[in-house]
């Protein structure tokens, strides 16, 4: 594994603590400020909302820049708002941490997902993009009970203080490992497709989005994550009332949940080197069937730890695939990588908010889990079009753009 590779993995590993950790903490700050537990919840919705921004903005305002320089500049940026949010003497201040510390999130992943890829040989790009991401998945194992152990001991500020010095650790090790001109220039991997991936400037970046393949890969993802986080987000529910698991199950239930995203993470990326469009259907229909038969079966407390696992697994097994797979019919480039940062976060609110609505109207713990199951359904039928689109020798002549 390239130094570069731990680098960024690690980066992504402090990252996915940030968003995690609040989770374990949120009684511990509000107590703290003074707030309701509602105001403290924005620490959450508030970095969700400043990841979507940020992936955007900020791919889009360093479109000329070296790309190692902006990776750079992002995890400084993650350092600064974790260090003000460990010495917020106010909530305004606690806030506007986890906000700057958001805003390099979807650009961190982004970017450094084309990074990645440059570090190794073409035929490994999945499996190097899935190596980065391992950092965050393996937070999300850790994030929660990390946050709410180190709280318990030393406070929550000793948390962020702890994050803070992993951004450091990742900062120079980007600095140090990665190389200075990594994904800069690559040839396109797209079959039929010659010329350098797309790294200049940000009319260069918008006119990747003239490929409908982009938009479908983009469509998936964000319904991909809609399934799962229609169900996720209201896991702990449809365990303690349907599974019949008590309060204090849940929190080793999400471990194996977030084991099942790790895995997934790995082997999707393998799978996705080897026939990716495949793997992703699979993965897509994999997630669909999990979820129907979670619903299905949510009162068998067996039943319900082994579909928890390969709802992870399933659910992010796709991933890697669906990020060098839009980075490739956007001909590198970054903005559409960070937009598939953006499209995964509003698959999330989507899912949750159809899931909620589900619930509000009286259909039940297992609604949810049929609601992830129909976007999920759906997203299979755009991957298989795109795939399908994809193989055509019309779209391997053509951009086929818009």
């Amino acid at each position: 594994m390239p130094g570069g590779l731990v680098a960024l993995a690690l980066g992504g590993f402090g990252i996915g603590l940030t968003e995690f950790l609040i989770a374990g903490l949120l009684p511990q700050v509000a107590s703290s400020f003074s707030v309701s537990e509602a105001a403290a919840g924005w620490l959450i919705s508030g970095y969700a909302l400043s990841v979507a921004i940020g992936a955007i903005a900020l791919t889009a305002a360093t479109a000329r820049l070296p790309r190692k320089a902006v990776l750079v500049g992002l995890v400084a940026l993650f350092v600064v708002g974790n260090l003000l949010s460990a010495l917020a003497p106010t909530y305004p201040v606690m806030l506007l941490g986890r906000i700057v510390a958001a805003l390099c999130h979807g650009s961190f992943f982004g970017i450094g997902s084309l990074v990645a890829r440059s570090l190794v040989a073409p035929e490994k790009k999945s499996r190097a993009v899935a190596l980065m991401f391992a950092g965050l998945t393996v937070a999300n194992v850790l994030g929660v009970p990390f946050g709410a152990l180190v709280g318990e001991r030393w406070g929550w500020r000793a948390a962020f203080w702890a994050v803070t010095a992993i951004g450091v650790l990742a900062l120079a090790g980007i600095v140090a490992l990665v190389p200075g001109r990594a994904g800069e220039t690559r040839p396109s991997t797209v079959p039929g497709r010659a010329g350098p991936m797309a790294a200049g400037g940000l009319r260069a970046q918008f006119r990747a989005f003239r490929s409908w393949q982009v938009w479908l890969t983009l469509m998936a993802t964000a319904l991909s994550y809609g399934g799962m986080f229609g169900a996720f987000s209201y896991i702990a529910y449809t365990f303690t009332e349907v599974g019949g698991f008590s309060p204090a199950d849940v929190a080793w239930l999400l471990m194996v949940y977030g084991v099942g995203l790790v895995v997934g993470n790995l082997v999707g990326g393998r799978a996705a080197d080897h026939d990716r469009d495949r793997a992703l259907v699979l993965a897509l229909l994999g997630l669909t069937v999990t979820l129907a038969a979670f619903g299905l079966l949510a009162g068998s407390p067996t039943a319900s730890v082994i579909l928890v696992f390969l709802m992870g697994l399933f659910g992010f097994a796709g991933v890697p695939g669906m990020i060098t797979r839009v980075t490739d019919f956007a001909h590198g480039a970054a903005l559409a990588a960070s937009a598939n940062v953006s499209a995964s976060n509003i698959g999330n609110a989507l899912g949750a908010w159809l899931g909620g609505l589900a619930i509000t109207a009286g259909l039940g713990y297992t609604a949810p889990l049929y609601v992830g199951a129909g976007i999920a359904l759906i997203s299979v039928i755009v991957m298989a079009v795109a795939a399908h689109q994809a193989r055509s020798p019309a779209e391997q002549r053509t951009d086929h753009c818009l």
